[in-house]
């Protein structure tokens, strides 16, 4: 009997029709292990992952494969971005036991859930191969099993204990882009080699910090080369190059909504039209491909259109001037590099130059985005997870106000009432829903983290209170649920459920570690409302940041993002006035527009308490009135753009 059928998650549900007789992660399925005596196979992998679609069409729909698993395992099914903490713990143990890691992640453990063996993909006869010598082990090496199972165990409860040093100062931060250069791509941005992942954090970081000729580099040629869709917006999960041509196709909403912000960032720096464009497109497809009737946004598009990677996406020059005309699909080739970038003389489309003649372009954009449609779409994984939505909501509401488009704003607005009504409980988040449905799994450290960054940042642009009160909760939550005693935070709470590990991991990975996320959400929150607790507690988080900055600064991106906002004050700007007076929009939008690192910003009325940054400030006569602060310490308020912007140039 497959028990899938009323997951919530659509990566379960794609194996509900299985032959093999799956269970969802919980205790009914280690209490079938013990009662069967057999182990667990755990299965762990997402549903945009193109090579878990290899590994289930190669061997879960294999009645012959499935018949195996079903009579000698308990086989558990489990999706990462729901329990993150279960892919956490179990990805830990296979990294220890393969020295590497992805998905799908294939773990046999021992009906107490002890891991004894561990991989990733199998193909189909390794596979086989595997389980018979797995039960042969199991059934007569028991005891063997059994100690490799504790002695994993106990490994990796020793040192999980993070090393922490100081606060981080001006000489680490300086630290940290020296370390950074050293890995830097010179030719193509970014750092390493392939595969290449954008560096969103590490972006933010050098941004904040003013350095241009890294973070310009890799942003430029992430842009312009294949990991980004040329015709319909937004980013590809990474590259299999160094070179960001080819992409691995899955298009993922926490990339999208990272980089959206990143790049509306770069162009408050200077990263002129193509820093606009890029973000302005991004955010158009986040809305067209990943906005849910509720108001949230989707999880993911995955890789594969019928059955095959990348169909949907990539071209030949044949199909070109199929669609174009021989004249326009020569010269589309030729811009696009249309060379046989890809598989079987197909090509990813990038855009190495801006074209010469820009009408021509759009036109030719515009008819290739409209053929494509016409193509089968990949399929949408349509959860919503509160951390991924915070993202989310964060990158919009600073691009609507940057880029003047108040529909940006509306939908941020749209994703926090959902989060708001629908994924809050008891004053305690809920990591996922569908269909308006929420799931049963809790929040974890970066859900709480990265929606309260999200609502801090709604609140600075739409300055409506409730989004405030609302990070404050969460807030509350991470310092009273998730703390370790010494300055970090787990990633679960005190009272989810034990796994027979409580993960915690400072260091970035495809998002911010929520370590990092808390400390800036923390700090923009205490910044705002003048409480030391946030602060302090942001101070403290940082001290795993100091550690890695010297050797390991890629892995602590959003740390040193954060750290770096931290040293600057964060700076504090209160803008008082009505807000139906064009004077006080003006004066709000110009300090939203300052590229000052972590830069905070109060819009209220005269006579406002909270947040507590507004409290005994108002207008200056009948005029609007802005203060630029540090510490709740103030200039003197000023009533135009133009002095404003000279305020926030200098400094608080």
């Amino acid at each position: 009997m497959n028990r899938l059928n009323d997951a919530t998650s659509p990566y379960l549900l794609q194996h509900a029709a299985n032959p093999v007789d799956w269970h969802p992660w919980g205790e009914e399925a280690f209490a079938e292990a013990r009662r069967r005596d057999v182990p667990l196979l755990i299965s762990v992998g997402y549903s945009a992952c193109h090579w878990c679609h290899v590994m289930a069409h190669e061997s879960f729909e294999d009645a012959e494969t499935a018949a195996v698993m079903n009579e000698h395992f308990v086989n558990v099914k489990v999706d990462r971005e729901e329990r993150p903490d279960v892919d956490a713990v179990y990805m830990t143990a296979t990294q220890a036991m393969t020295q590497q890691g992805g998905w799908p992640m294939t773990v046999f453990a021992t009906p107490e859930g002890h891991p004894f063996y561990c991989g990733t993909y199998f193909p189909r006869p390794h596979f086989r191969r595997l389980l018979a010598e797995i039960h042969r082990v199991w059934t007569g090496d028991r005891e063997s099993v059994l100690r490799q199972g504790a002695t994993v165990v106990e490994a990796l409860n020793q040192g999980t204990t993070f090393p922490r040093g100081a606060t981080p100062g001006a000489e680490t931060l300086e630290r940290a882009v020296a370390n950074l250069r050293e890995s830097f791509d010179e030719v193509a941005g970014g750092f390493g080699g392939a595969p290449k992942f954008p560096p969103s954090m590490v972006l933010e970081f050098l941004l904040r910090s003013g350095e241009r000729e890294m973070s310009g580099k890799t942003l430029e040629s992430m842009a312009r080369g294949g990991i980004y869709d040329q015709l319909g917006g937004g980013f590809a999960r990474y590259s299999v190059d160094s070179g960001w041509v080819v992409p691995h196709f899955e298009k993922m909403l926490y990339d999208n909504a990272l980089l959206l912000r990143v790049y509306s960032h770069w162009w408050k720096a200077g990263g002129g039209d193509l820093a606009r464009r890029v973000a302005l497109e991004t955010a158009g497809w986040m809305l067209r491909e990943l906005r849910t009737p509720e108001g949230g946004f989707a999880s993911a598009l995955d890789a594969d259109s019928e059955g095959v990677e990348g169909k949907f996406y990539v071209w030949t020059p044949e199909e070109l001037r199929e669609v174009l005309g021989d004249d326009d699909g020569r010269w589309a080739a030729g811009l696009f590099e249309v060379t046989g970038t890809f598989e079987h003389g197909t090509s990813v489309l990038q855009l190495p130059r801006d074209p010469e003649d820009p009408v021509r372009y759009a036109g030719v954009r515009g008819r290739l985005l409209a053929a494509r449609e016409l193509r089968v779409r990949p399929g949408r994984d349509d959860k919503v997870v509160a951390s991924w939505n915070g993202l989310a909501i964060a990158a919009l509401a600073e691009a609507g106000v940057l880029f003047e488009r108040p529909d940006l704003v509306e939908a941020a607005v749209g994703a926090a009432e959902l989060l708001a009504t629908t994924h809050m409980a008891d004053g305690r988040l809920l990591r996922t829903s569908r269909d308006g449905r929420a799931g049963a799994n809790a929040g974890v450290l970066d859900d709480y983290a990265n929606l309260a960054e999200g609502l801090v940042s709604l609140y600075g642009v739409t300055g409506t209170t409730r989004w405030l009160r609302l990070a404050g909760t969460l807030l509350d939550a991470v310092l009273d649920r998730f703390s370790d005693g010494s300055g970090g935070f787990y990633d679960t709470a005190d009272d989810a459920e034990r796994l027979f590990q409580r993960p915690q991991d400072p260091t970035d990975n495809a998002t911010p570690s929520g370590q990092y996320a808390a400390a800036g959400a923390l700090l923009s929150y205490g910044a705002l409302t003048g409480a030391a607790r946030y602060r302090e507690a942001a101070s403290a988080a940082l001290g795993t940041v100091s550690v890695l900055a010297e050797g390991h600064a890629r892995f602590a991106g959003w740390g040193l993002a954060v750290a770096r906002a931290a040293l600057d004050g964060p700076v504090e700007v209160a803008v008082v006035g009505s807000p139906a007076d064009p004077r006080t929009a003006a004066l709000h939008r110009e300090a939203l527009l300052a590229d000052v690192p972590g830069l905070v910003v109060a819009p209220g009325e005269a006579g406002q308490t909270f947040p507590a940054l507004l409290e005994g400030r108002g207008p200056i006569g009948d005029a609007p009135a802005a203060y630029v602060c540090r510490g709740f310490t103030c200039r003197l308020p000023v009533t135009t753009v133009d002095a404003l912007r000279a305020e926030l140039a200098a400094g608080a």
